[in-house]
């Protein structure tokens, strides 16, 4: 899960810039996805999936580690792109249900790239995401997710790249 993991905390380090959403407002006059999800973000985040993708695939070769799932070029970038467009659409009704940037929603903002790269992996390598997670694996990542999203998020927050540390 590294290539989903990587992209979130990397657009949030070195992204800003224009808005996707170029500061338009949905039909409901809200904003589409707010300040907080730019290009630059989303772009850089994506290629940080991408790169961690593509040394955990040099170090599989390398070393031959047994147990470690065997990526893909097409894996880490379904689960790099997947995780930020979830990201993005949790985003989106995040402003439907009047909810400012930085305001909690749990369970959504720790299981959003989960499931956007879980989606994405579905339609562009149902082979891989089956032949790779199994049920166990799919638990630790359950299990795993809000612990690594709350960690980081405090070292955001530490860093002063993120406004609340949640």
């Amino acid at each position: 899960m590294l290539p989903a993991y990587i992209p979130n905390p990397a657009a949030a380090l070195f992204g800003g810039g224009t808005p996707i959403d170029l500061g338009r407002n949905f039909s409901d006059g809200r904003r589409i996805f707010g300040d907080g999800k730019t290009y630059r973000g989303l772009i850089i985040g994506i290629l940080a999936g991408i790169i961690t993708g593509i040394i955990l695939i040099w170090l599989s070769s390398s070393f031959l580690q047994e147990g470690l799932p065997e990526h893909t070029f097409l894996s880490v970038t379904l689960l790099a792109t997947g995780a930020l467009l979830g990201d993005l659409v949790k985003s989106f009704f995040k402003r439907r249900y009047g909810k400012e940037r930085g305001t909690k929603w749990p369970i959504a903002d720790q299981y959003d790239l989960v499931a956007g790269a879980f989606l994405l992996l579905l339609i562009g390598d149902p082979a891989w995401l089956f032949g790779t997670v199994t049920l166990p694996i799919f638990l630790v990542i359950l299990f795993i997710t809000p612990i690594l999203h709350r960690a980081t998020n405090l070292v955001g927050y530490l860093l002063k790249v993120k406004e609340v540390p949640w």
